[in-house]
């Protein structure tokens, strides 16, 4: 999965009080804001698997524990990895908060402020305007 560096990439439920306050305060930060309803789009393992790792969270980490489709379809079973990424391809929609990524940098937003983390991920390559030089 390709993330790109100019645009914030927002995978949230915006359907919740929190995914929507968590899309605003996204606009503080970028107004190029890819954002991906985690209950209507499904994300293959593949992409699960590099937001798993930029997250440094292990899966079951990222899902609603008190949710009944967590308590009677993932609750109390074995996974590997592989099933784990399967498992948030699948049932998305347990996401316990929206995922934010930014300039490489990825943060589970538990509380809509969360994102602010992310404003401050530009990396050293970007290129300040010669006349803004003195603010940066």
């Amino acid at each position: 999965m390709q993330f790109h560096s100019n645009e914030l990439f927002l995978l949230y439920n915006p359907q919740s009080t929190m995914g929507k306050q968590t899309k605003a305060l996204a606009l503080d930060i970028c107004s190029h804001i890819n954002a991906v309803d985690a209950v209507r789009e499904k994300l293959s393992p593949m992409y699960w698997k590099e937001i798993v790792g930029m997250l440094g969270l292990h899966p079951d980490d990222l899902l609603d524990h008190s949710h009944q489709d967590y308590k009677s379809k993932v609750a109390g079973k074995e996974y590997t990895m592989n099933g784990w990424l399967e498992v948030l391809s699948h049932y998305s929609h347990l996401l316990k908060a929206p995922i934010a990524i930014y300039h490489g940098k990825a943060t589970l937003c538990q509380t809509p402020t969360d994102i602010m983390r992310l404003g401050g991920a530009v990396s050293q390559g970007d290129k300040v305007l010669p006349h803004l030089k003195k603010y940066h």
